[in-house]
């Protein structure tokens, strides 16, 4: 069915035509949905093309209101506010739109595959310490998205840079050696990423003491950081590492392996996956190659110390650092390296780096060093920026462990919802193991919605109390109401009802908006796509889910006054509930059918 957008931009070319012989193309974009606090469905907006017919762009816009009311059909009604055009469609259309798609499998996903292929990096931990509550919204994000242009009709590849190499895993190592002996996860019953993280903790306690000592000592902070034995061990553990020193390499493979099984476990708690893994032990040697053929190109300069560095000045930025004195790499390193791997495996439209705001100079930088390297195709290189996760005490800091662990955020979510579900009785007739099922549901389900409905470049306050409340915008709302349509469905067909769709239904004010609500949701999901934002999903649900309770509240649906709007009642429920389960499932959430 032609979507009333379509139908509006193309009669008012002719009306346009008609009533002032100008050839104007109106597209889509002077056309948007009517404001809350106007009356009307549809609103056009006539400054846009008022200049040049000339005139009142009040006067021009009742002209045009009264075309479309005396010779469009799905006009029933307009009004004019200053230089919009609110127009009223006529039940009919809403009726012939939510008869045409009722029934289609995955109502508002694109039907149309684009020929691009995108990658999405996201999660990108490190190895030296276990997942927290940043790298959970980084999660979030990026499987989201990920949904959500799939939805749009993209090829996407979701993919993870792992940082297993670097300064930071080497501090870890050292401190094993030094502190953990033969000590190992399955001796103390905990999981391998965290048993590393620990280490890497003891090292930065330990770092920090040399400093203070050292800066008694009349030292200067900065050089104290630089001399303290501790960071000088990790420095020469980094260098046998990139030596390829076997005993040096074994440790790091066994301390690697240990995170790597713990990490799989949270990835499988959080429903999270990937099609492509980078370790960035594997790409920094395509960068150390770039490195040497930029430097032979004069794209980078070395310095009397044997450092490799890029001047960026003239850009607006400063000296960049791309390979240190003992040519061990830094980030950027294996950032250039990864990408040009990934480009030469795909043929990617774009690459999407989901990584917090606090790297942003990091690609930026990132872009124009490839771009003076020669790679045009960093111009496809888009770093989705989101803001931080932040606590009621404060920002997260890993050095001093003072980190929300997401192992144990997943077993404090399923436990407030096993505790509230109990309260509130919503287990009752279930079975073990579909109670266990449910408080999954629930509180994993409340912990990404509440996430994911602000804007990713917004920072975030979290509170687990507030994101598992069953009323207002939360998951738990949303899901009650789609299992409340269940129930009613469960009802209608131990009634042995069958409904059917007759014509010329009566719409009540409430129906109306529903149909509508149903109808932007393909409008919904591309403006998603558009601005990278899984928030757009979330508020929508929330408001359909709102907007049902409330229509369920004021209309009775197995009683209702007649048969026909009891079998449109049912269809519409139904509708409903498959457009929040699509929505829920594009933020990686599912939907319990009873609760």
């Amino acid at each position: 069915m032609v979507r009333i957008e379509e139908i509006i931009s193309k009669n008012v070319a002719a009306i346009i035509k008609k009533l002032y012989n100008k050839d104007i193309e109106v597209s889509e974009n002077f056309i948007q949905k009517t404001k809350e606090e106007f009356d009307g469905d549809i609103t056009l907006v006539v400054f846009s093309f008022a200049k040049i017919i000339g005139g009142s762009p009040e006067k021009i816009a009742e002209e045009i209101g009264t075309e479309f009311k005396n010779n469009l059909s799905e006009i029933s009604d307009f009004n004019v506010i200053k230089g919009f055009l609110n127009l009223k469609i006529n039940d009919n259309y809403w009726l012939e739109y939510f008869a045409d798609n009722n029934k289609e499998k995955n109502y508002g996903f694109s039907k149309t595959k684009k020929e691009e292929t995108i990658m999405i990096e996201y999660c990108s931990p490190n190895t030296n310490k276990p997942l927290h509550l940043g790298h959970i919204r980084n999660c979030f994000l990026g499987h989201s998205i990920s949904e959500i242009l799939k939805a749009n009709g993209s090829k996407v590849i979701k993919a993870n840079l792992v940082n297993d190499r670097g300064i930071h895993i080497c501090k870890t190592m050292l401190a094993w050696q030094k502190w953990g002996s033969d000590d190992a996860p399955e001796h103390n019953d905990i999981k391998g990423d965290h048993f590393v993280g620990n280490y890497y903790v003891l090292f930065e306690k330990n770092y920090k003491s040399e400093i203070d000592e050292l800066v008694a000592k009349g030292i200067s902070e900065e050089e104290a950081k630089k001399q303290a034995g501790l960071i000088l061990q990790a420095q020469e553990l980094l260098k046998k590492w990139e030596d390829r020193d076997i005993d040096t390499i074994n440790l790091w493979r066994k301390m690697n392996n240990w995170v790597y099984a713990g990490f799989e476990e949270t990835y499988t708690a959080l429903d999270i996956s990937f099609d492509k893994v980078y370790h960035e032990s594997e790409t920094y040697i395509t960068g150390k190659k770039i490195i040497e053929d930029g430097l032979k190109k004069g794209v980078f300069f070395e310095k009397e110390d044997g450092s490799v560095w890029i001047d960026l000045t003239a850009d607006g930025y400063d000296e960049k650092l791309l390979l240190r004195a003992d040519k061990t790499s830094v980030y950027i390193t294996q950032d250039l390296g990864t990408a040009l791997e990934r480009t030469n495996e795909f043929n990617l439209s774009k690459m999407i780096y989901i990584v917090g705001n606090e790297q942003d100079y990091h690609f930026a930088i990132l872009k124009i060093i490839l771009k003076k390297l020669g790679y045009n195709w960093a111009d496809n290189i888009f770093h989705l920026s989101y803001g931080m996760v932040e606590l009621p005490s404060g920002k997260m800091k890993s050095r001093e462990g003072k980190v929300v662990d997401a192992d144990d955020l997943i077993n404090e979510m399923l436990e407030t919802a096993r505790n509230i579900t109990k309260e509130l009785g919503k287990i009752e007739g279930m079975s073990f193991e579909e109670a266990q099922d449910l408080y999954r549901k629930i509180g994993l389900g409340a912990l990404k919605y509440f996430i994911l409905k602000i804007d990713p470049k917004k920072n975030m306050l979290f509170s687990p109390d507030e994101s598992i409340d069953f009323n207002g915008n939360t998951a738990p709302f949303i899901q009650y109401t789609f299992a409340r349509i269940q129930s009613i469905l469960r009802k209608s067909e131990s009634m042995e009802i069958k409904p059917v769709l007759a014509q010329g239904i009566a719409l009540n004010e409430k129906e109306k908006e529903l149909i509508k609500l149903i109808y932007y949701f393909p409008q919904i999901i591309k403006q998603a796509a558009e601005e990278y934002s899984p928030a757009v999903i979330a508020n929508y649900a929330y408001t359909l889910a709102k907007e049902y309770n409330q229509f369920y509240h004021d209309y009775p649906i197995l009683k209702a006054e007649n048969e026909s709007s009891m079998n449109f009642r049912l269809i519409l429920s139904a509708f409903i509930a498959e457009v929040i389960k699509s929505s829920l499932k594009l933020l990686g959430i599912d939907v319990p059918y009873r609760m």
